[in-house]
């Protein structure tokens, strides 16, 4: 499908937020008979627009009192060095390379602002770490 209007753009953002719902509960947000949301369904599903449903589980990190995103600068080549010794630090839970000013980036989850305060000292202490800027995720935003 090479253009969706605004309906299938509205059904795919409630589907977004919960792919649970019920055709009959979509219709009814949406302000359309529920044979129009099937026939809908049907054709963006037909079409490759949507690959699959699925179920998002509790993520043990969501109830850890301080998330974090840390954008880290690499000296030189040593980025396959400073990607090991920043496996061994538990409070990540995620570890990407990128591109642009920042090499890498890591998804930060501490119990408390203690921990936190010295993940970062941990973490600013690595050989091979430049640069890094941290932001503190305070809320997560549903599409």
């Amino acid at each position: 499908m090479s253009s969706l209007d605004d309906l299938d753009r509205r059904l795919l953002s409630l589907l977004r937020a919960n792919s649970r719902e019920s055709v009959v509960n979509l219709a009814r947000r949406l302000g359309v008979t529920r044979a129009t949301v099937d026939s809908r369904l049907k054709r963006l599903v037909e079409s490759g627009v949507i690959v699959g449903f699925s179920v998002r589980v509790h993520d043990p990190a969501e109830t850890s009192v301080v998330r974090a995103i840390m954008l880290i600068a690499v000296e030189g080549r040593n980025t396959r060095d400073v990607i090991r010794s920043l496996r061994g630090v538990p409070q990540i839970a995620t570890l990407h390379t990128t591109n642009g000013r920042w090499d890498l980036v890591a998804d930060i989850s501490c119990d408390s602002l203690a921990s936190f305060d010295e993940t970062l000292s941990i973490i600013r202490g690595i050989d091979g770490i430049r640069d890094s800027e941290t932001s503190i995720l305070l809320s997560s935003a549903t599409i």
